[in-house]
């Protein structure tokens, strides 16, 4: 019985991202994670080359290109079957990684940030995850501030996903994010990850990531991203109870291990189970 879930391993091809920044900057050792990762039971990979941190500073289009290109290439000439993303806002790069052999699209900017991304989308039938986020990366943690945390995230995504529906792209080749740590503070992650049956309700599956972030660290006492891992596991498995579908993480064995004992537990016949799509894009 395959799993009512799906974990989206993380592989950042970048110098500065805010946990594993330089561990896998080139090609061959970004590779030889993303195929550990599916190892691990990851049911997608998400490969991005350019950092979204707090404060992190846009990276040029052809940077970004050399930097994801070879690794999604790589890991198909690998033989890697899991579903492969491509972590990006420009439509350049979706496109040459779609042609590359990814099938998903996780854009940050809910197709905000490049006019043409909605048609490489649409035209491609990938998969795709919109996500909230208060400003750009360079501003977003500078005092965010919502009339009502929860209901201004839902009334967001309800609306990227009605443009996303009106430029061509299928409605159940959407994703949702409700983008904890994307200008928002301790208080606004807790209140959506308390109220996340909120945001299921608008009906894509929708996609958590956690995974290593500082609130965790602010909660636990944990200053480095890497000794966070309890708290990763704790709100994956929150997020799961209240009905997310994908986890966007970097330790994949200890969160498939944690949502698998959850699934277990938690009776879900409700739970929507998500379509995955592994062959490449031509």
């Amino acid at each position: 019985m395959s799993d009512p879930f799906q974990v989206m391993g993380i592989v950042n091809v970048t110098p500065d991202s805010f946990s594993d920044g330089g561990s896998f900057l080139d090609a061959d050792s970004a590779i030889a994670h993303g195929l550990r990762l599916v190892a691990e039971g990851a049911q997608i990979v998400d490969i991005g080359g350019e950092s979204t941190r707090p404060g992190a500073e846009p990276v040029p289009e052809e940077v970004e290109l050399q930097r994801v290109v070879p690794v999604i290439e790589g890991l198909r000439a690998a033989g890697c079957e899991a579903e492969l993303s491509i972590d990006t806002s420009k439509a350049a790069v979706a496109s040459a990684a779609l042609a590359a052999g990814a099938t998903f699209v996780n854009d940050v900017t809910a197709l905000r940030g490049d006019p043409a991304m909605a048609a490489v989308v649409a035209g491609s039938g990938a998969r795709c995850c919109l996500m909230h986020m208060l400003g750009e990366p360079r501003t977003m943690q500078r005092d965010p501030c919502y009339d009502e945390v929860v209901a201004d995230v839902k009334s967001f995504l309800r609306s990227r996903m009605q443009f996303a529906i009106e430029h061509g792209i299928a409605e159940d080749r959407i994703l949702l994010d409700p983008g904890i740590g994307f200008g928002k503070t301790v208080t606004h992650n807790l209140e959506l990850l308390r109220r996340l049956e909120e945001i299921t309700q608008l009906g894509p599956p929708v996609v958590i990531g956690t995974s290593r972030k500082s609130f965790l660290g602010a909660i636990a006492g944990e200053q480095e991203a890497g000794d966070r891992l309890a708290g990763t596991i704790a709100t994956n498995v929150i997020a799961y109870e209240r009905g997310a579908s994908v986890f966007r993480v970097h330790d994949v064995a200890a969160i498939v291990d944690a949502l698998r004992v959850a699934a277990a537990t938690v009776p879900a016949p409700w739970r929507k189970t998500t379509t995955s799509s592994t062959t490449p894009t031509t």
